[in-house]
């Protein structure tokens, strides 16, 4: 038992575990008959959570305070106007790449503005950015469901080897994000910051710089996020990144990254996506109503939540 308390005591393990009972238990009472689907729709769509969990992570490592309420807005928007650019035409699909990541851009330097410029906290500063977004969404689609080009859709909606492509796409952009924060120096920046931003800045860290590269980066995933997620569901819509508002500070929680800054977890963004989709899934399943849906799920991730927290000599 005490060779297994180093690993026990890994905070990703436990939403991990918790999303493997989870498909176990679905699987269980379907009778396996939808094993496969199953695990299809689970890789497809924690991808997509995985993709805004990495930027709120990358955000909430930097300390107390720091969170992107801008996140939803940003989906909307990116698959807006990169589907409006590209106008369904299969040789405008990397240019609308670029108009997605241009704008994720753009709302994360203005994100930073705020926040630095004018002194707004920044839950503050992003939700008002958010409100200012959102607008944007709803001007420029007026109503309309833009179509994607047919060659990313159907990428987006394809897989290879059996693997969804989006699950493939966001794993790649984990292993990035994995390296940047393991082996970069940028990776060491931030988690100084969120350690303690006086010492970071006696220190010589460029605290600033850093902190707004970070807020670029969030604002960056969740526009490729809406690139990939309005090609995935056939044109961009304007609640299509509603859901991801709580989704994306929940399955940083649940993944065992520090609320309160300096510690982060790529392993556990992975590990808690799977485990919300699945969970969803499973009350889905056994024909739970969504009164019930959201209280089941509500205590099935603080049981997560505290087993993570438990320490290590408790268990």
């Amino acid at each position: 038992m005490n060779a297994l308390k180093p690993f026990l005591s890994k905070p990703w393990l436990w939403s991990w575990l918790a999303a493997l009972a989870t498909f176990i238990v679905t699987i269980l009472f379907t009778g396996g008959a939808s094993a496969f689907g199953l695990s299809q729709a689970t890789l497809t769509f924690a991808a997509f959570s995985v993709l805004v969990g990495l930027g709120q992570m990358l955000v909430i490592t930097l300390g107390p305070g720091n969170i992107d309420l801008s996140v939803p807005a940003t989906i909307t928007l990116s698959g807006t106007l990169a589907l409006k650019f590209m106008d369904t035409q299969d040789t405008l699909i990397l240019p609308g790449l670029a108009i997605a990541i241009g704008i994720g851009l753009c709302i994360g330097l203005a994100n930073y503005g705020l926040i630095k410029l004018l002194r707004i906290p920044p839950i503050i500063a992003t939700l008002s950015m958010s409100f200012l977004v959102q607008s944007m969404a709803i001007w420029s689609n007026r109503g309309l469901r833009i179509k994607p080009p047919e060659a990313l859709a159907a990428f987006a909606t394809g897989t290879t080897l059996g693997i969804p492509n989006i699950a493939l796409v966001g794993l790649v952009v984990s292993l990035a994000v994995w390296w940047l924060l393991e082996r970069s120096i940028y990776g060491r920046w931030i988690s100084a910051i969120g350690q303690k931003l006086a010492a970071a800045r006696m220190a010589g860290i460029p605290v600033d710089g850093t902190r707004c590269l970070t807020y670029i980066l969030c604002a960056i995933l969740a526009a490729f996020c809406g690139y990939l997620l309005a090609s995935f569901s056939g044109g961009a819509a304007l609640n299509m990144g509603a859901e991801y508002l709580l989704m994306s500070i929940a399955v940083v929680v649940i993944g065992g990254s520090a609320v309160a800054g300096g510690n982060s977890n790529v392993p556990g963004i992975w590990g808690a996506s799977l485990f919300m989709f699945l969970v969803v899934s499973m009350l889905n399943t056994y024909g739970f109503g969504a009164g019930i849906r959201l209280i089941l799920t509500g205590l099935i991730i603080i049981a997560v939540i505290v087993a993570a927290s438990r320490p290590a000599g408790a268990r």
